[in-house]
């Protein structure tokens, strides 16, 4: 087993254990702020499993949908706060 080998091992043991958390976050809540944080987090897990599947294949095929999906997080991100911040006015 090479250096690569482990560190992509270690990698993809460290993201599913943290999209296995972002899962169990977005399910328990208990506010609507958590499950928006728990989505984020679940799409930078997944965005950062693409990027190790990129460093393993040596290519980067997946690049555009990595950039795509780190948009679509923080656009949403935007979106949820804006609408959190307008009911929260008197």
């Amino acid at each position: 087993m090479t250096f690569l080998d482990g560190a992509l091992l270690i990698c993809s043991i460290l993201l599913a254990l943290a999209a296995f958390g972002a899962v169990i976050r977005m399910i328990k809540g208990p506010a609507l702020l958590d499950r928006v944080l728990a989505a984020d987090v679940l799409l930078v897990v997944l965005a950062s499993a693409l990027i190790a599947k990129m460093v393993a294949s040596r290519s980067t095929d997946h690049l555009a949908l990595v950039v795509a999906i780190t948009l679509i997080g923080f656009v949403g991100s935007v979106t949820v706060a804006r609408f959190v911040q307008d009911r929260r006015r008197p």
